[in-house]
């Protein structure tokens, strides 16, 4: 196997795959295929499945960050009970609240860390489940409409530019809705 170690040489194997291309144009060859392009953006936004998806996230996100609150304000009524009682606690009692609340914020932002790990990964996992599920029908709706590619077509995907006619999400986003109502 052949590796390319400088950047270099990418553009030389770049360069190469080009023109051998151009040189395949040139000479009448026509490379022929149906093409289709599908936003999964709109299709998380605007499918059922997708906006439970949506929703599933929001609540457990939601749910999470109230556990989050809750140690806040716990953390918080034991920072003015503190300095309320400071000025009667003797030296001693002093260090010994101030151990403790300096323990109980640790444990507050680790719970905190540990949180929002949780939100993470379930959105990880959440939006892994829901593009199978998009892969799936997307195949579907291209071998209906003989397409031989479907290339995404949201904001950062690979498409620049596609004509209207290629789009297919919505096709997409209904028989989405068909197989997981």
């Amino acid at each position: 196997m052949y590796t390319v170690a400088s950047g270099r040489g990418v553009w030389v194997v770049a360069l190469a795959a080009w023109m051998a291309t151009m040189a395949g144009c040139a000479t009448g060859t026509k490379i022929e295929g149906k093409i289709g392009l599908m936003d999964p953006a709109r299709v998380l936004n605007d499918s059922n499945a997708g906006k439970k998806a949506k929703d599933s996230l929001a609540a457990f996100s939601k749910n999470r960050q109230a556990l989050i609150e809750m140690e806040e304000k716990e953390l918080r009524r034991m920072e003015e009970d503190f300095i309320k009682q400071a000025s009667v606690l003797s030296p001693a009692a002093k260090n010994e609240r101030e151990q403790v609340f300096r323990r109980r914020m640790a444990e507050y932002q680790q719970k905190a860390a540990e949180l929002n790990r949780e939100v993470q990964e379930k959105q990880k996992d959440v939006l892994e489940a829901f593009r199978d599920k998009v892969e799936a029908v997307v195949a579907k709706v291209a071998k209906r409409n003989g397409l031989q590619v479907v290339i995404d077509k949201g904001k950062g995907g690979p498409a620049i530019y596609g004509d209207d006619e290629l789009d297919i999400t919505s096709q997409v986003i209904e028989e989405f809705n068909k197989e997981y109502p």
